[in-house]
């Protein structure tokens, strides 16, 4: 499983319009999922996203995490995470989870982020979104639960 981790200070989706989610303070995660992947991945995901100390303390240094800066994850599914465009000009999508199992690893990720203790706000698994991100720093991180980087 595959994550872009980005801090921001409000984040959020619209489909069609209509914004079904949004977070303030917090993260928004890019979540792809790949054709091997499992629940142990996705819950690797979810203990790094929730762990990870990319908030500023009192120094400005960057030492805190979601839960010490009371922020909220927004989880939005991404499957060309695991596209490959090393080859031509058209990434190729074979790696990326078929459908099912991507939603199904994709809510074991947001549920195991629940049950840290972090607020989770969710897009809309397979629809076209809109994604608003109000990137703080900025600061980005990758993870993936393979160890590739």
């Amino acid at each position: 499983m595959r994550a872009v981790v980005q801090r921001v200070t409000y984040g959020s989706v619209t489909i069609d319009g209509e914004m079904v989610a949004s977070i303030g303070r917090g993260v928004v995660v890019l979540l792809g999922v790949g054709e091997d992947d499992n629940p142990e991945d996705a819950k690797y995901i979810a203990q790094k996203v929730v762990g990870l100390r990319i908030f500023n303390d009192e120094n400005g240094k960057m030492n805190l995490d979601l839960k010490d800066v009371g922020g909220s994850v927004l989880a939005v599914s991404q499957f060309t995470l695991h596209g490959d465009a090393r080859r031509g000009r058209r990434p190729s999508y074979s790696q990326a989870a078929p459908p099912t199992l991507a939603e199904e690893l994709y809510l074991v990720c947001v549920e195991e982020m629940r049950q840290l203790g972090v607020p989770v706000a969710t897009g809309v698994f397979q629809a076209m979104m809109k994604v608003e991100i109000h990137n703080d720093g900025p600061v980005t991180i990758l993870l993936d639960s393979k160890r590739v980087f």
